[in-house]
């Protein structure tokens, strides 16, 4: 099974938020929907700074983003 590992995207910068094992891409891509879920609950600033998580795999390639914030206040006003 491969390793993924996930960040916290915050602008150039990317935190590590733990690393796990896991089946395939498509589960890997869920826990992050739910990391970037939890986290804009818990600091909602960090939405409207434009924050994700990513996925990667062992060799540090990107394999999935997914935004805190789905709809940007910008589309929101529209």
């Amino acid at each position: 099974m491969p390793y993924y590992t996930f960040d916290l995207v915050v602008g150039n910068e990317f935190r590590n938020q733990g690393s796990i094992i896991l089946e395939d891409l498509h589960l890997a891509s869920d826990r992050a929907d739910q990391l970037a879920n939890e986290l804009s609950q818990v600091k909602p600033e960090l939405k409207a700074r434009g924050c994700a998580v990513r996925v990667t795999d062992v060799d540090h390639r990107e394999l999935y983003r997914t935004p805190l914030d789905p709809m940007p206040s910008w589309r929101r006003s529209r």
